[in-house]
């Protein structure tokens, strides 16, 4: 066919029926065989029409730009002299600076769509005791406290917690119950354990207390540096609130240091000190199983022989006077509501309990 179909539209090529001189063009571009022996791709494409206006060479042997053309090319330019532009308001979405509720018609986007104005990056990392849990313990956690309720069993009434007021007077009629005797506060009442309240680890609380820091202030210095080294975190100082003699210690004055890790670096603090720190520990029982504050937060203590086996502060040994390393309190707070599923989930993650 003498003319070619490039200068066809899309639309009318399709309508136009394939001849037989067509399907023999269409056939020989398609080949890679060259029309005459010893012939090259070049020049058999110059012998097919359809192929005389491809481009022979690669993109890849063109000559870089010169300096001309990098002084004239001016994107910022070319998009200022742009008189069309896109309306910003009906093709570019902004999230709503507050929230009017969960059913209003235009909610916020989560945190982890770039587009939200609290879009926090990552996760990078997953630590390996978190996905640990998430593969393992968590559906066994859920099997352990697992209740079979048969069907058709009546429901328990809720005991009352709070205590009525007793008497005649008129103002009782709509006043507000008591708080039982001897607790100030209520205690978070256990929930069962369902796929959608798994107790996990929540925060990790590092503390030390050295008295002996009044005296000499490079005590302190050091109870410093060795929970920054421990935990990745800055401490902050802590001052005392009363004063006792036996102790030289004075009220309002800075005894100690205490630090928070959340998140990924909470999980990593545990892995540590599950691995490497706990089974280096001499002749130690574990935790004490009545440890607990009954809302699902667990605290226990280490010597400062203990301290000494982590090994952020075990590789910089020299670093720090040896009579100087402190001890530590730790405070592990999860989402668990008493202290059974909180134990639990500490024991499902290597930390071993003992009871006297």
């Amino acid at each position: 066919m003498a003319t070619s179909l490039r200068g066809v539209s899309r639309s009318a090529r399709a309508l136009q029926p394939f001849s037989s001189t067509q399907f023999a063009s269409v056939r020989r571009c398609a080949s890679t065989q060259a029309p005459g022996s010893g012939a090259t791709p070049a020049a058999a494409s110059k012998n097919i029409p359809d192929l005389a206006e491809l481009e022979t060479r690669s993109a890849l042997e063109a000559p870089l730009p010169s300096a001309e053309d990098k002084k004239d090319f001016r994107p910022w330019k070319r998009a200022a002299d742009r008189k069309a532009r896109l309306p910003s308001s009906r093709y570019q979405y902004h999230p709503p600076k507050y929230n009017r509720g969960p059913l209003h018609p235009i909610q916020s986007p989560p945190s982890s769509d770039p587009i939200a104005r609290d879009f926090v990056p990552g996760p990078f990392n997953m630590p390996r005791l978190k996905e640990t849990f998430r593969t393992n313990l968590a559906s066994d956690l859920m099997t352990l406290a697992y209740i079979h309720i048969p069907p058709g069993t009546p429901k328990k009434e809720p005991t009352e917690r709070l205590r009525s007021w007793e008497g005649d007077s008129p103002y009782f009629a709509n006043r507000a119950r008591r708080a039982p005797r001897g607790a100030p506060e209520l205690p978070i009442r256990e929930r069962d354990i369902t796929f959608r309240n798994i107790p996990e680890i929540k925060e990790i609380t590092v503390s030390t207390f050295v008295p002996a820091g009044l005296k000499d202030p490079n005590v302190l210095i050091v109870a410093r540096a060795v929970l920054l080294a421990m935990t990745g975190s800055v401490p902050e100082m802590t001052k005392s609130k009363n004063s006792v003699v036996q102790w030289q210690l004075q009220a309002n004055k800075t005894a100690g240091c205490k630090t928070t890790i959340y998140g990924n670096a909470a999980w990593e603090f545990l892995d540590r000190m599950i691995h490497l720190v706990f089974p280096r520990i001499k002749d130690w029982k574990g935790v004490k199983g009545s440890t607990g504050d009954g809302s699902g937060n667990v605290q226990f203590g280490l010597n400062p022989e203990d301290v000494q086996l982590f090994p952020e502060v075990e590789c910089n040994y020299d670093m720090y006077p040896a009579k100087m390393i402190p001890g530590c309190h730790i405070a592990i707070k999860t989402t668990a509501t008493s202290d059974r599923q909180a134990k639990l989930l500490l024991q499902g993650l290597g930390i071993p309990f003992y009871s006297t």
